[in-house]
């Protein structure tokens, strides 16, 4: 008899044990880390034929210094340019330019109207809704179109293939693509390039956005 009693006590208090066992918090997922705008920027891999790269090419501020070398009021434009970006939230950004001849480097983004050249830029912003805006403020100088403007070799959203928040001008001699994606914002600029081309190079830099 008191052996059942003992049993019975015994159960009761592992019931009252287990009752009061709390749930093992679970560990929050780590999130995952977006790529880098040195290795999301088009690479040589990626250039087209004939064309080599520029000095500067890499993170925005060594473009800019490299650029003030030959050209201080240019230097100071994109400068402030990037400067309204980071504003904006960009945490970081990069820039690469090919082009067929040295002196191209030199030029302002989209300006060299004789000579063959293209070139990215990608910057990160620490939320999408910081790079939401700063896409539709522009990048460099050159804004989105109002949406339902039609305007000649203007394409805006799913229609340019880079999604919804994209827009593209193909104009010859000059192609640009301007899209986000989550917290990455790209840029891609082409002077006397194929439509071909210039969209092998737009996918590229879209397909390693992540």
């Amino acid at each position: 008899m008191h052996r059942l009693i003992a049993i019975l006590a015994l159960s009761a208090l592992c019931a009252a044990c287990q009752s009061n066992t709390h749930p093992v918090a679970s560990p929050l997922p780590t999130p995952t880390p977006h790529i880098a705008p040195t290795a999301a920027i088009l690479q040589s891999a990626d250039s087209p034929a004939g064309l080599t790269p520029c000095l500067g090419s890499g993170p925005i501020d060594v473009y800019i210094t490299s650029l003030a070398q030959s050209d201080a009021a240019l230097a100071a434009r994109v400068g402030a340019q990037w400067e309204q970006l980071r504003i904006a939230g960009a945490t970081a950004g990069a820039i690469s330019l090919f082009t067929a001849t040295p002196a191209a480097c030199k030029a302002e983004l989209g300006a060299t109207s004789s000579i063959k050249s293209i070139a990215s830029f990608v910057a990160v912003f620490d939320d999408s809704g910081q790079a939401d805006r700063a896409w539709g403020s522009g990048v460099f100088g050159f804004a989105p179109p109002v949406s339902g403007q039609i305007m000649p070799g203007v394409v805006r959203g799913t229609g340019t293939g880079l999604g919804l928040n994209s827009w593209t001008y193909d104009r010859p001699p000059l192609s640009l693509a301007c899209w986000r994606k989550s917290v990455l914002v790209a840029f891609l600029v082409a002077s006397n390039l194929d439509a071909t081309t210039f969209k092998a190079a737009t996918a590229a830099v879209d397909a390693r956005l992540t």
